[in-house]
């Protein structure tokens, strides 16, 4: 039997991503969430929501573009910090020693160290509540070769990111593989 929990933000996993943006003086920022997820297939779109008195909020909406960082576990102390504490007050490039690179793209940076990078012009913006919603179509997304599987594209167990759950306040490594995408179903 299951329990009703109340209307909340438990769907499990979320990502975590890091969203790159620059200030309105050109001052590279980073921020971490969990609320994002591909939004559209052609063309192709990725959204993040944020908070308004955050701000990569304010660069997003001066600048139109950011771009979503993908971090491997390996990188999840970075990832975290980035998250606790605001661009306003502290440069979490130099606090975390991660580089910007400026993206040819969009008129945001991204961070040489993850291994996978997605730059995104704003095409939408919606106000939901708390939070805003950016839709950003994705303009090109850039892998470390070392990540790409044999499609060409990256694979998850090479780039190795890592989830966050909301109900527990906590991040999980990806797993293992456990069967082909529109195919496992077929043998029902």
């Amino acid at each position: 039997m299951k329990k009703s929990l109340g209307a909340k933000t438990l769907a499990q996993p979320t990502p975590v991503w890091v969203i790159g943006s620059y200030d309105a003086h050109g001052k590279p920022n980073i921020m971490t969430i969990a609320w994002g997820g591909i939004c559209c297939s052609q063309p192709p779109c990725v959204t993040i929501s944020l908070r308004k008195a955050t701000y990569t909020y304010e660069c997003i909406k001066e600048h139109k573009a950011y771009t979503v960082n993908i971090p491997s576990a390996a990188m999840a102390k970075e990832a975290d910090y980035v998250g606790t504490i605001s661009g306003r007050n502290v440069d979490k490039f130099s606090m975390t020693k991660l580089t910007p690179i400026r993206s040819e793209m969009v008129d945001a940076p991204y961070i040489q160290e993850f291994p996978v990078v997605i730059e995104c012009r704003v095409l939408h913006t919606f106000e939901i509540g708390l939070h805003t919603q950016f839709i950003g179509e994705i303009m090109d997304v850039k892998a470390e070769e070392s990540v790409l599987g044999e499609q060409g594209v990256p694979d998850m167990l090479k780039v190795k990111p890592f989830v966050f759950d909301t109900g527990q306040s906590a991040y999980y490594e990806i797993g293992q593989r456990i069967g082909k995408a529109f195919s496992i179903g077929k043998k029902a």
